[in-house]
């Protein structure tokens, strides 16, 4: 994979970007940047298997539905955070982010709140363009996503492709398609030569 080339095209769409050769390495520089920051962290499976919660919280507050009760509470308090952590489901080398979001607090930080957003990105989810980055998305993140989550929906039960279904537990509700940094706030890209989340 050609990370400078990826970097690059990210770069000239105005985000920053980093490479970790390992998740241990990625983690170790968040917890080197972040100290004494309210941090919020949006749903993923990424941050989990990176034990950053753990590791961040020893020195910041974070701020994680998936980790405290009432989830609905504690998302609307991760939004007022100046620091945004997440993944994506999909990123392409061209230099586009796709996430698909049921509830909209993760997908509503990348695009406007924190003073900085991060995005970790293993391997897995680097795609060639677009359009390959959205058939990901929905075709193998999404269904993946609906599964653990135990939703009732077809891409759940079958666990092969999306069948945009009409199901009231549907979780892809929100498609955010992100070609260029926001004006608002720093936006970064740490990439990990790792294959990591959904």
């Amino acid at each position: 994979m050609d990370y400078a080339a990826i970097q690059a095209n990210f770069e000239k769409h105005g985000f920053t970007t980093r490479l970790f050769s390992s998740a241990d390495e990625a983690r170790n520089f968040f917890v080197e940047t972040l100290d004494k920051q309210t941090i919020g962290f949006g749903g993923s499976i990424t941050l989990k298997e990176l034990g950053l919660f753990e590791a961040l919280s020893e020195r910041n507050a974070v701020v994680w539905h998936n980790r405290t009760g009432h989830a609905f509470d504690v998302r609307r308090l991760a939004n007022c955070a100046r620091v945004y952590i997440t993944s994506a489901n999909a990123v392409s080398e061209t230099g586009e982010i796709v996430n698909i979001d049921g509830t909209g607090n993760r997908v509503a930080m990348t695009a406007f709140g924190p003073d900085t957003c991060y995005y970790v990105v293993g391997r897995n989810k680097i795609t060639p363009d677009l359009a390959s980055a959205l058939d990901r998305s929905r075709n193998i993140a999404a269904p993946l996503n609906a599964k653990r989550l135990g939703a009732k929906t077809p891409c759940a039960a079958r666990g092969d492709r999306c069948y945009n279904c009409d199901s009231p537990g549907r979780i892809c509700r929100i498609t955010t398609i992100i070609d260029r940094a926001p004006f608002s706030m720093k936006s970064e890209i740490v990439f990990v030569d790792a294959a990591l989340g959904l």
